[in-house]
């Protein structure tokens, strides 16, 4: 017997049973893993702007046996501020979701939903490619491939994975050091981000919510300090203990400290923090469309190969 929740806003108390759904879909499906959907991605997404945006996030969760097998997050229109001061309205609807294989009959469950929720807006969902179920049957309900996502400046997601059995010994350049947040402060860490995202939304505010969930790790948060002082790159690793598997989410470099191997060394030095943590196996995700190619180089260069990604779907306003 499945059962039903519903509730307006998404808790931190979702987001942990959300990440131990993600953690029994990678120990036997990991391809089918949503790009929203991964043990570090949910805590990340939520963690910075539930406090902003939490309002505009009703959810769904579905369990059978008391155990959650299927859920869906609406991000439903807001008005979004950026660091700069600019504000962005978005007049669309997108579904967050993740269904357990073993459940799969459940996805129309998910997509009545989202089509309820969001009805009379555009909606936009991103499914694994990998799952045939799913995409025959969002395209039974009238869900068809994003426009948008085609050609070079698309905006879906590529999976990539490597293990940990050799990873190379980092290098800095000289008079640059590594910083874990929990030594650098919340200060320093919120202006590396917002430094190399920027315009972002990121916010101390934000940065609070991430530190609030269960598996942010300020160990596993790592800095790169230039000479000056200045926080010139970070990234957060997300260890999932279950499945001994290590995420990158988000990664970022501060736009005059690029193109030193600032990216490259803090990214060999996190998987060897990930190791010693007890993780054999790494994923990070990148944009994916040929015009992206950055990214994906600098992934490719420290050891990571595409693993899975998305398949962009939309549903016009009707």
């Amino acid at each position: 017997m499945v059962r039903v929740a519903d509730f307006d806003v998404v808790t931190a108390e979702d987001v942990q049973l959300m990440q131990g759904l993600a953690q029994r879909v990678t120990a036997v499906r990991p391809n089918l893993v949503n790009s929203d959907a991964t043990f570090g991605e949910l805590a990340w997404i939520w963690g910075k702007g539930h406090a902003r945006d939490g309002g505009t996030w009703p959810c769904r969760l579905w369990f059978s046996g008391g155990e959650l097998v299927a859920w869906g997050w609406a991000y439903l229109p807001h008005r979004v501020r950026r660091s700069d001061g600019s504000v962005r309205e978005v007049t669309g609807a997108y579904l967050g979701y993740q269904v357990h294989p073993g459940r799969a009959e459940l996805i129309d469950d998910v997509i009545g939903w989202y089509d309820g929720v969001a009805a009379g807006l555009e909606r936009t969902v991103m499914p694994r490619m990998a799952d045939e179920l799913a995409l025959k049957r969002w395209a039974a309900h009238r869900y068809q491939t994003d426009p948008a996502s085609l050609g070079d400046t698309g905006s879906w997601t590529q999976l990539n994975e490597r293990d940990l059995t050799d990873v190379e010994q980092p290098a800095l350049p000289r008079g640059f050091r590594f910083r874990s947040a929990a030594e650098a402060g919340p200060e320093a860490a919120v202006r590396a981000h917002v430094d190399a995202w920027a315009p972002s939304t990121y916010t101390a505010e934000g940065y609070e919510g991430v530190r609030r969930t269960a598996t942010y790790r300020a160990d596993l948060h790592v800095l790169v300090e230039a000479p000056d002082g200045t926080m010139a790159a970070s990234t957060i690793m997300w260890l999932d203990e279950a499945n001994k598997t290590a995420e990158f989410e988000p990664v970022g470099t501060h736009p005059g400290y690029r193109r030193l191997g600032l990216g490259t060394a803090m990214l060999l030095h996190g998987m060897r923090l990930a190791r010693d943590a007890g993780a054999v196996h790494m994923t990070v995700g990148c944009l994916g469309a040929p015009g992206h190619a950055r990214a994906r180089g600098l992934y490719y260069g420290v050891g990571f190969r595409p693993f899975t990604r998305d398949a962009p779907l939309i549903k016009p306003a009707s």
